[in-house]
């Protein structure tokens, strides 16, 4: 490896960072990871800090799972990449299609679709979902449905069902065709409803309204997280997502749970949807499918779908989709080994455990700081603060503070991630009650720095 000198020298010269500004990334040089181990990080000048990020909501298993390593590491030496496209497939991809049917056989799914990623299953989602109303005739239901903060990745697709305009603005037009409802979102709704099981009837009501608007048989699928992820974690009330399973289920509509963050443990359930106690038409998922280690992602499909496809004799049901990567087979070794360990540990039972108290530290931290506006989370270890320069009018902190902060935070022993006012905690699963502490501890101080 080249010495650190050099590295902070080319640090964002020669490369563009993915959900950054080039020229902040030049004038603000992002960290330099260069090692990490268990649940920590450590940058190229030796500070070492517990990653309350998880990587990318990815790193279940923190950065030490050596079942997986060796899984990868084995693979490559049997087979290291093999098509899985027509006429082709691979032991691993077989095994893991079999496995993954009987972790989420509680969730209705019974067939996996392999890709290479979160916005690569997404994607996925969609164009089955528009194919399978047409293999039934269906052919006027072509468009979708979403939550305003919701996000679904970056392909066009994704984009165009996401929920926020950082996302959207500079690459519109996007597709046609795509509306979006509010979302249960209690701190900020059109509705100025702070009352969670009221916000959440509103929330349907617009939905109704938005079906009757555009008319049921024009509409393919609704997509949807169990928990808002990127949009600053926003947990519905429990009657939300059973609510639109019933509406969906009335009027014909699909209803895909992008589950790419909340899948394997994340809630405290070990999917988003039986944390709800619903059953999809389709999920998407990935990041934590490896363990972060291998770029990996899977579409579980429902058995109703799969009989529409599998038992076509039209042609309409061949699938004309596909990612070079899908099914890879040490992507699938990887998966194989990680939802093994993600079992073994039964990882929802510490997130849970972790989750509360995190939770409640952050609601002792609103207590002492002003700053914090709300405080969002109790599901698993998925958390975040939104910060105010003003709780009376709610306006957004400004970019310097909530940067200090960031930094102080990570001086104390934390890196935590800075998404628009909010500060979004998404640890490894794996997460002790200490390094909990240490988290709440940095936050602490990055706090009493600003303010």
């Amino acid at each position: 490896m080249k010495d650190s000198n050099f590295l902070k020298e080319h640090n964002a010269k020669s490369l563009w960072h993915p959900m950054a500004h080039p020229g902040d990334s030049l004038a603000n040089p992002p960290a330099i990871i260069t090692s990490a181990q268990g649940v920590k990080i450590t940058d190229v000048d030796g500070h070492e800090v517990v990653d309350a990020v998880g990587g990318l909501w990815n790193v279940n298993l923190g950065f030490s799972c050596q079942p997986v390593k060796d899984a990868i590491a084995a693979q490559l030496d049997v087979l290291p990449y093999y098509s899985t496209f027509r006429g082709t497939t691979n032991d691993q991809v077989i095994q893991l299609a079999e496995e993954l049917r009987k972790f989420f056989a509680p969730d209705g799914l019974t067939r996996a679709f392999f890709t290479s990623g979160g916005s690569d299953s997404v994607e996925t989602a969609l164009r089955l979902a528009r194919q399978y109303h047409k293999i039934r005739g269906e052919e006027g239901r072509t468009k979708f449905l979403s939550l305003k903060k919701g996000y679904h990745g970056t392909h066009m697709g994704g984009a165009s069902v996401n929920g926020n305009a950082n996302f959207r603005t500079q690459y519109e037009p996007l597709l046609p065709g795509c509306h979006h409802i509010p979302a249960p979102y209690t701190y900020r709704n059109p509705f100025n409803e702070s009352g969670p099981e009221r916000l959440a009837q509103l929330c349907l009501q617009a939905l109704e309204d938005e079906i009757a608007f555009q008319g049921a048989g024009t509409i393919a699928a609704f997509i949807m997280e169990p928990v808002l992820g990127a949009g600053g974690v926003i947990p519905p009330h429990k009657s939300f997502m059973p609510g639109v399973r019933e509406i969906c289920s009335k009027h014909g509509i699909l209803l895909i749970a992008d589950e790419v963050i909340t899948a394997f443990g994340r809630t405290g359930s070990w999917s988003g949807s039986r944390h709800w106690g619903v059953q999809p038409d389709m999920m998407a998922t990935a990041k934590a499918i490896t363990n972060g280690y291998f770029p990996f992602g899977a579409v579980m499909i429902a058995d109703h779908m799969t009989e529409t496809f599998e038992k076509d004799t039209t042609g309409k049901a061949a699938i004309g989709h596909g990612y070079t990567y899908s099914g890879h087979p040490v992507g699938a070794a990887a998966a194989l080994a990680c939802l093994a360990e993600t079992q073994r540990l039964n990882v929802p039972e510490n997130a849970a455990a972790r989750g509360a108290q995190i939770h409640r530290g952050l609601l002792a931290l609103q207590e002492k700081y002003e700053l914090i506006g709300d405080v969002r989370g109790g599901h698993g270890l998925m958390c975040a603060l939104e910060l105010v320069s003003d709780r009376a009018t709610k306006a957004a902190v400004d970019k310097k503070t909530i940067g200090k902060l960031q930094k102080v935070a990570y001086e104390a022993g934390a890196m935590v991630r800075v998404s628009g006012p909010n500060i979004i905690l998404s640890p490894p699963l794996v997460l002790s009650d200490a390094e909990a502490a240490t988290i709440l501890s940095a936050l602490d101080s990055g706090f009493a720095a600003v303010s």
